[in-house]
Formats: C-alpha cells, structure tokens, sequence
C-alpha cells in the first residue's frame, strides 16, 4: 500500500481489471526437406521468395521443397520456417550432393564447355551416361547425342545441332522428347560444337542425400533437428514434408518409411496441438489407388492431419519444362490467403492454386464420391473456372472435427486465450478474478462472433464463458486452481448445397 504522510493530491494509476486478449496468427507454415545451402536442422525464418533463396539457395533437382515454398508465397503465405535436412554432401560448406550434371567439352576450343547435360529430377542418374557420337547424315555442325542407361541406348537425337533457333537445336529436342535429361544453355551465350566421341556420366543425379533415413525428418526435439525441433517455435500452425515424396520416389525412403515419417507428423501436431499437418499422397496414383493407399495403407485418423491429392503441375525453371509436385506447399499458401481475406473460420477450399498448370489427373464427379468421404481433399479443375483447392476434410473419424476450418478455429481461439490470459497466474482466486476472467474472455469471443465464425444471431447463442462458485469450490481453490467453462458453436462449411426443384402450376398457391 503506498504511504500517506503529507497533505496533498497524488496521482496513482490502477489496472482495470481486465486485459484484452490478442488474436494470435493463424498462417505460418513450417517446411522441412532438402535444399542447396543454408544451415542444417536449423528453422529459419523467411517471409519472401528472395530470402528464401538468399539462404537456402534455388531450385535443384530431385528436391521439392523449393517448389513448395515458392508455391506458398505464390498463393498467399506470408511467413514460413525451412528445416534444411540431409547433409552437407561431402564438401563441407553445406551445399547438396552432385546434381547428376557432366560438362560436354567444346569442338576445338579448350577450356570452353559446348554445353551441359543434367538429369531431370526425379531421376537417379547413377546409370545413366551420354556420348556424342557422328549423326547419320554428318556435317561440320551435326552430331548425335545417344543416352544410355546401364550401357545400353534409351534415347537417341540424331542429326542435331547447337545453332540456336534451329529446327534441329539439340536444346529443344531434348526438352521436347527426353524423359531422363536436359540441356543447359550458358546465360548469354550459345550452345558450341561438341568434341565427338566424348561419353561422360552423370553420376549423382539426386539431390536427396543418399543417406538419409526417416530419422532425418523427424529428428529429435532435444537436439533441435527435424521437424521434432519445431516444438520450440509456438507460432507454427502448419507443418509441410514436401521432400519425403522426393526420398520415396528415388528409392532412398521405401513405403514403410513415408508412413513412419507422416505418422510422426500427426504425432508432432497432436502433441503441440496448435498446428495441422499437411500430408501428400504418392505420385502417379489413379483415385482407385489413392483410396486403397489412404484406408487400407496408411489408415491415419486425426484431427490435426489433412491429405491432398493428385499432384500438381508447374513450370520448372531448372529444367524449362513442366514437371509435377506435391501440393502441399500452394495449400499451405491457399489456407495463409483465405485466413487473410475471409478468415480462419472460413473453409479453405474453392479457391484457385496459383502457379498450377493443371493436375496430375483430371478426376470425374464419381470418383471424387468416393475419395471425399475418405477425407482425400482433391484438386479438380473446372472449365472456366481453373484448378481449385475442393476438399476441406480432416483425416479424423469423428464427426465433430470433419471439417479443416472448425479444427483450425478452434486452435486459433485456444492459442489467443492461452496467450492472452498469462496475467492470470498466481493473482488471488476470488470473485473477483473470475468476474475479470470472465469479462476478458467474453469480449474476445464477441469478436470472434461479429468476424462470423460462430454461429448464432446473439452472442448468448454462439458462446458461453462459465467461471464462479460452482466450477470452482473450495477444494479446488484450495489446490491452486481456477477453472473456467468455455463453449463456442463454429460454424460449419455448406459442403452440400441442395436446390430443390418442382412444377408450379399457376394459381395454385395459396392466397394470402
């Protein structure tokens, strides 16, 4: 109490009562995988595509994770933590293992490269070889380039040339036809002759460190590494492994492996219970197979978990070409969008995926009855209308958490209030405090009612805050505890909208 010894007015200033909770952010993704530099098992923040390649470095082959997070920031993500995985491939300054690349000297000119032959991603180029060799109409500008793949010739491109433009560019040939490899063109300059009967390797083709296991992507929460290493940054809500599909599909991770990998992603967000896992399927699966992979497989069922499928198509700047990716990244970016323009309480789908080309398969309405009550969240495109996002499904069996925005509603409102009542602890648990805890609580849900993501006409239908005597007798107070009853009504996607549609005869109503 303060002290009172001379005449005179003094000034004090008294808390209210009653503190306003904050609203929390609902869109920071978090993504781990395989990348050309940056720290390893280190979340790092970015908030741009620059900054991204600014630490991590560009696109590479046999990784998506470049894909993904520049499909995040495409489609609307703001702020996003990258957990580079693998290993330093040997060359101690953190960069990726070879990238299946072999340089192809010049005709005549020494030192100088006519051009350079990459593996496409995906591709384990450790087999895979290249000769130049004399064209079967040969001149001083043509040649053959023969692929090879265990010694023996998979694709030819006979009677090519380096002029460029040509209709015969050995560039455009290969892009155009060649399904293991791409050539390179040096920026500014052009292609040059190529020395014949030259045959080199492409050794290494994957970016995937050819020794990571599952154990990589998990990692462990006390040392910091993989995506277990996320738990000391609260603010995540979404948790992206795009480059478990690269591992998978370059035979370094089989089937057992992915799954051991995504039940821990479950695991992850169910123990921090304030993020959602964002979970691909396989590529090249049909919706016959997708369903088989997701019910008999794999069987997840949690409420903090989402599948997506099929794959996506996008323009890959390494390769010039289309190349398909996981979808998970430009979800991610979709969920960040629709939490900025409608609101977290807003299902995250029929919105358009920016930067798709078009989808892995274009699904029919029959068989997209059969995948969305498996909780498989297609992406379908629509004449007109694009390729959009048409599912918002968690992967749970309990009806009360079906829908994605009512399981990321209520993470929002349990983080806001977690965050917003810390000035709680150790006050005296009297009236008073509940009448303040009461009172600070109830104005935050009557924002959240007014944003629309509860349902009711009148805040006494959409929420109720209980905190008194009842819930909190004398034996509980007695042991330290102060309990308060909250219950919110979301509301709910109009997953199924139904016209009903009849004959109306006229003069048959009725008068009123």
């Amino acid at each position: 109490m303060p002290s009172y010894l001379s005449p005179g007015v003094y000034m004090e200033e008294v808390s209210s009562g009653s503190k306003p909770i904050e609203a929390v952010g609902t869109a920071v993704a978090a993504f781990v995988g395989f990348a050309a530099k940056g720290p390893l098992n280190e979340p790092m923040l970015v908030t741009n595509w620059t900054q991204f390649t600014a630490t991590f470095g560009d696109f590479i082959p046999g990784s998506y994770l470049a894909h993904s997070v520049y499909g995040y920031f495409l489609n609307g993500g703001g702020v996003a933590y990258v957990v580079r995985i693998g290993s330093d491939g040997g060359n101690g300054n953190g960069s990726a293992p070879a990238t299946g690349m072999a340089e192809i000297a010049a005709a005549g000119e020494a030192g100088r490269i006519a051009f350079t032959v990459r593996a496409l991603p995906a591709t384990n180029a450790n087999d895979i070889s290249v000769e130049v060799v004399d064209a079967s109409e040969p001149t001083d500008e043509t040649f053959k380039l023969v692929v090879k793949r265990g010694g023996t010739p998979v694709e030819e491109f006979d009677n090519v040339t380096t002029r460029r433009g040509a209709a015969n560019s050995v560039a455009t040939a290969v892009r155009e036809r060649s399904q293991l490899i791409t050539i390179e063109e040096t920026r500014g300059r052009g292609l040059a002759v190529p020395t014949k009967g030259v045959a080199v390797e492409l050794a290494g083709a994957s970016s995937v460190p050819v020794r990571v296991r599952a154990t990589d992507y998990v990692g462990d929460s006390s040392d910091r590494t993989g995506f277990a290493g996320l738990e000391a940054v609260d603010e995540i809500t979404m948790l992206c492994v795009p480059d478990l599909m690269a591992a998978y599909h370059q035979g370094v991770i089989d089937s057992d492996g992915v799954q051991a990998v995504q039940l821990a992603m479950i695991a992850h967000c169910e123990l921090m219970a304030d993020r959602v896992a964002v979970l691909d399927t396989p590529s090249g699966l049909n919706a016959q197979q997708v369903k088989e992979w997701r019910v008999n497989t794999t069987g997840y069922d949690s409420k903090y978990a989402a599948l997506y499928w099929p794959w996506i198509k996008v323009m890959d700047p390494v390769t010039g070409r289309p190349t398909m990716v996981p979808p998970t990244g430009h979800v991610a970016g979709i969920w960040a969008r629709n939490d900025a323009t409608r609101g977290v309480h807003k299902a995250p789908a029929n919105e358009v995926v920016r930067g798709a080309i078009a989808p892995e398969l274009n699904i029919t309405k029959g068989e997209h009855d059969q995948l969305n009550p498996v909780a498989v969240n297609c992406i379908r495109a629509f004449p007109g209308q694009g390729i959009r996002v048409w599912g918002a499904r968690t992967m749970s069996s309990d009806p009360e958490w079906r829908y994605l925005n009512v399981r990321r509603l209520f993470n929002y409102v349990e983080e806001s209030i977690l965050q917003g009542t810390n000035w709680v602890v150790f006050e005296p648990n009297d009236m008073k405090l509940w009448d303040s805890v009461k009172r600070t609580i109830t104005m935050f849900l009557r924002r959240v009612w007014r944003d629309g993501a509860l349902f009711g006409r009148t805040p006494a239908e959409a929420f109720f805050v209980k905190c008194d005597e009842e819930n909190n007798p004398p034996e509980n107070r007695d042991a330290g505890i102060l309990t308060v009853e909250i219950g919110i009504a979301p509301v709910k996607p109009a997953e199924f909208v139904v016209f009903r549609i009849s004959q109306f005869n006229e003069g048959s109503g009725v008068e009123e």
